[in-house]
């Protein structure tokens, strides 16, 4: 009999509706599937099992009430760079230890309104700079398919919780495709939104024109759930849109895509796709011709440059940001006698060696003399490509590839190789540094049994477009019903 702990988020509700499941059975299953396979998959930082099931055995009594609320008693767990009142919060960094915020994030609080039960927090690479969850200061998290591989990241901890059924889903932030990349590898469906969809609120903020946060989840029905809970205006936020919560429940109709027209980039082949990729994303590609969808090529000519661009653009705002863990306000302080040696020794203790590689990055670049030279032409690059994605959405609703050019790879294998680390997210970036929101989902696995990506893009602003055609893929297939197989 399949667990409590595998359903997704729409099975647990009518299972809970129909009384056949208490949100507390269900919140014990989870908490016991983590008790038997962190240890090997090490996918929290922290857990609140005391308080999870002091709010599940609340939403049992609400719901004998007569309440209703999209997440009532559903057990889900948060990514550790977003701002949870009275438990730790550490962005996955020394300098952050013990650090208990004074407030929730705003998305943090819009789960809670809609009655989830949180877990706890996941491991992430520390401020979320990092594609395999490697980087956290504390310990890297294993992919529950293969605990030899990474799970993506800088999401790879929510990833890996969702994908071991230790959480029915999970929220990550997506800054250059960290909701997205860590979902392919776990065999998921993550989505970052348009920017300035989901609040920032109370997200430790990275690079603050980029940052999203995002759902991680195991089918595109529980994404449209979550997004709808998490999305709205949010006055804290001046980057917020002002745009109402999205309400899912008319994206989500069936699998007749006749009259959407589906683009196609040129071939992969030079961005080093692995080939059991390339195929399950032409045979994807094929399933939603068989849907009824046009299928044409479309060219992002300045796509090429996006890793160059983004790797000014996020050091830069990173270098800023960061400024403000210095020792004084909160988190780490160094024992120094004069105040230019507090600075230096809290951010050498308290900083990784990731972090440490992009804000002198980011400082270089905006320094007098180089500013135009690299922050500026960065910028330029920018805005050609998302030049290039509304010429393409000209002639196309969405662009279909790959989510990432590889499955997942080996825990220390690009450790050394900062580069080959970065590609990872090549297919990633120009959705982030355009805006827009994009979704990856399953489409198959490769010759050892590693889920492999693929990823939809749609105009700004347009979550439902990208949904439907996600759901009719679905619909047509099986890879979202996979689950790893964990002793």
């Amino acid at each position: 009999m399949t667990s409590p702990a595998d359903l997704t988020i729409h099975e647990a509700a009518m299972l809970l509706d129909e009384g056949v499941l208490s949100s507390v059975a269900l919140t014990e299953a989870v908490l016991e599937r983590i008790l038997t396979t962190d240890n090997a998959v090490r996918a929290y930082l922290t857990l609140t099992p005391e308080t999870a099931l002091e709010q599940a055995a609340q939403a049992d009594v609400l719901r004998a009430l007569g309440e209703s609320l999209p997440l009532l008693g559903i057990p889900l767990a948060l990514k550790d760079n977003l701002s949870t009142r009275d438990i730790p919060t550490s962005c996955g960094s020394r300098i952050l230890e013990g650090y208990v915020p004074p407030f929730d994030a705003t998305v943090v609080q819009r789960l809670k309104s809609a009655g989830a039960v949180l877990l706890g927090k996941t491991n992430l690479d520390e401020f979320a700079m990092g594609s395999s969850t490697e980087n956290s200061a504390f310990f890297p998290t294993h992919n529950p398919w293969c605990l030899e591989r990474v799970p993506g990241g800088s999401s790879g901890g929510s990833a890996a919780a969702v994908a071991a059924g230790e959480a029915l889903a999970a929220l990550g932030s997506d800054t250059g495709g960290s909701v997205r990349q860590p979902a392919a590898y776990c065999g998921l469906v993550g989505l970052r939104p348009t920017y300035g969809r989901c609040s920032r609120y109370g997200l430790a903020a990275f690079a603050s024109s980029l940052d999203q946060v995002g759902p991680i989840t195991h089918d595109v029905s529980d994404a449209a759930l979550l997004l709808s809970v998490i999305t709205g205006h949010d006055v804290q936020d001046g980057t917020s849109l002002p745009q109402a919560p999205l309400d899912m429940a008319t994206a989500l109709r069936g699998n007749d895509l006749r009259g959407f027209r589906i683009g196609v980039l040129a071939d992969h082949e030079d961005a080093g796709v692995q080939p059991a990729v390339k195929q399950a994303v032409l045979a994807a590609v094929a399933a939603l011709a068989d849907l009824g969808a046009e299928i044409l090529e479309v060219q992002l000519p300045h796509s090429e440059i996006a890793l160059a661009a983004y790797y000014l653009i996020a050091p830069a705002e990173a270098s800023a940001n960061l400024a403000r863990f210095d020792g004084l306000r909160y988190g780490r302080r160094a024992e120094a006698g004069t105040l230019e040696a507090l600075y230096s020794r809290t951010r050498g203790e308290g900083f990784g060696a990731e972090v440490k590689r992009r804000l002198m990055l980011g400082t270089y670049a905006l320094r007098a003399g180089y500013y135009e030279d690299f922050y500026i032409k960065a910028q330029q690059a920018r805005t050609l490509i998302r030049q290039d994605f509304e010429a393409a959405f000209a002639q196309v609703d969405i662009i279909a590839g790959p989510t990432s050019p590889v499955t997942a790879f080996r825990l220390g294998e690009r450790v050394a190789d900062p580069l080959q680390m970065y590609l990872a997210d090549v297919f990633t970036l120009p959705q982030a540094l355009a805006g827009l929101p994009a979704l990856s989902l399953p489409c198959g696995f490769d010759e050892q049994g590693l889920p492999i990506g693929l990823q939809l893009t749609a105009p700004a602003l347009e979550e439902a477009r990208l949904l439907q055609v996600a759901y009719a893929y679905e619909q047509a297939t099986a890879w979202h019903t996979r689950r790893p197989y964990l002793t």
